[in-house]
């Protein structure tokens, strides 16, 4: 198999960093995650929220969501 970073080849068996050549390339996959350059490609599935603007109440009691009916006071 080749490493998915430098793509060397690489053994399984008895690699601590697999599938990963070594602890460099393992390392370096896991910062580039943590920095969220990997990316899937489609919508958010969180919607930005403007927080310079102040939630309303609804918005605090009900976490931002709108009920069915468009009433939240029967939660």
């Amino acid at each position: 198999m080749t490493c998915p970073l430098c793509h060397r080849p690489t053994r399984w068996e008895g690699n601590p960093w697999r599938p990963f050549c070594c602890e460099r390339c393992q390392v370096t996959d896991l910062g580039t995650w943590a920095a969220e350059r990997y990316r899937i490609p489609g919508l958010p599935l969180i919607a930005e929220i403007d927080m310079r603007e102040p939630l309303t109440r609804d918005e605090r009691n009900n976490g931002g969501r709108e009920e069915a009916d468009g009433d939240a006071s029967n939660t």
